[in-house]
């Protein structure tokens, strides 16, 4: 088999979001890149040195040879394609594989004789060779693993992470073949000073992939329970996990809501998979229903604490703190909050939401969410929630909140963000 040249290689880059922007640029100090999307706005924002994720800044994309395009002639005879698009699930909370399809299509229909296609978008195993490969063939007329190889290595970003980029972290790779994922292992050693692990085979790096977040929500999920719990015997969380982690091997997980597009999503591709095969996956499943039922568990808890006090159950005005899924990104994909949110207004509650980060035509667009612009005019609510930690909101102070509440307000922490701060006897607090 004839593999391309490392040293003269050109490889595309198939989606530029968290996963393919950040690959990208450091790829490009390297070898010849391509970024290639389908999202012309995208494209136009980057192209102009602005990366709406906040994973790239402006000196870091100016500073990268890379050609960005969504002009699928530009991508045509590479030797190397990098397919990192979303995997998301649909309303049944089963795989969508949507988007890895039309890019296998846009991909199989540029495809030379010995390109490497390789993947890593999170997915099931089996999905790059017996999903994906047959797609390649349908829109190229080869052969995989004959024509053209297949290969994955699973993408291990965490948004907003200014540490554990994907050049200062091990990356697993794995090729159709052993002298494929002997090439990956240079080409990915090129991006991490050869800190690169070599899968069994495909397979088994992808079930390495679906594990990780799967586990990570398991955990929270535990965390999640025994707050519940918690919370019936007037104990707070946090307390009882400043006291735990003075344990050598106590794992330091701590309760919220469990959104986004990687540790809420991906359990169900293992779900999926197992209920193929006719096994029922309890505890990925237990812990995705935890997680999930965790906004309703909110809901209620808040509300419970408004009719404690003053407001004795009459509908409250509430702001919230946060939008997206997690702190310091502005990704409002399967942002849990808003099923908290939604779930006050059902009660008759009137919700205000503030989120410095979020964009706010996408909040409305996906939410049907108002944000307001600033805090600055944010005054005489009855209750104040904490839902996600912003740097923003960590330097909030007691006269902030103050000003925010009513006398006898409630301010409600999901996240501990205020647990150092003195409380005034004008208001009450509520932690998770």
């Amino acid at each position: 088999m004839a593999l391309p040249n490392l040293n003269s290689v050109k490889i595309v880059i198939v989606g530029l979001g968290y996963v393919g922007l950040p690959l990208a640029t450091r790829l490009a100090g390297h070898f010849q890149i391509v970024g290639f999307d389908v999202d012309l706005l995208r494209i136009s924002q980057l192209q102009s040195g602005h990366d709406r994720t906040y994973e790239c800044t402006t000196d870091e994309l100016a500073a990268a040879n890379l050609t960005l395009t969504s002009d699928p002639a530009q991508i045509k005879d590479a030797d190397v394609y990098i397919v990192t698009v979303p995997t998301p699930v649909d309303v049944s909370n089963k795989p969508d594989l949507g988007a890895v399809l039309l890019a296998s299509g846009v991909v199989g229909s540029s495809l030379k004789k010995n390109a490497i296609v390789v993947f890593e978008s999170t997915v099931y195993p089996g999905v790059t060779e017996n999903i994906c490969g047959p797609a390649l063939e349908d829109a190229s007329g080869m052969i995989s693993g004959v024509d053209f190889y297949l290969g994955y290595s699973p993408e291990r970003i965490n948004p907003g992470d200014k540490l554990r980029t994907v050049d200062q972290i091990t990356k697993v790779v794995a090729g159709q073949t052993p002298e494929v994922s002997a090439f990956l292992m240079r080409l990915y050693g090129k991006l991490t000073n050869g800190n690169v692990f070599q899968a069994k085979d495909i397979k088994t790096a992808e079930a390495a992939k679906v594990i990780e977040n799967a586990q990570r929500d398991i955990n929270i999920a535990f965390i999640n329970e025994v707050s519940m719990i918690f919370s019936q015997m007037g104990i707070q969380t946090q307390d009882v996990l400043e006291a735990a982690r003075t344990k050598w091997n106590f794992l330091n997980f701590t309760p919220g809501l469990v959104g986004g597009h990687c540790i809420g999503i991906d359990p169900y591709y293992l779900a999926h998979a197992a209920r193929e095969l006719g096994h029922h996956p309890e505890v990925v499943l237990a812990g995705r229903k935890i997680n999930d039922d965790m906004a309703a568990f909110l809901t209620r808890q808040v509300n419970q604490q408004l009719e404690k006090s003053q407001m004795g159950g009459n509908p409250a005005r509430i702001l919230v703190l946060g939008l997206t899924f997690k702190e310091n990104v502005p990704d409002l994909r399967n942002s849990k909050v808003f099923d908290f949110i939604r779930g006050l207004r059902n009660l008759g509650h009137s919700v205000d939401v503030h989120d410095p980060l979020a964009n706010s035509a996408e909040a409305k667009k996906l939410y049907g969410c108002d944000l307001l612009d600033s805090l600055e005019e944010a005054i005489g609510y009855d209750c104040l929630v904490g839902a996600v930690p912003h740097d923003q909101y960590l330097t909030l102070d007691t006269f902030d909140i103050a000003r925010i509440l009513k006398v006898g307000g409630l301010l409600a922490d999901f996240k501990g963000i205020w647990r150092g701060l003195e409380k005034p006897d004008h208001f009450t607090r509520w932690e998770l």
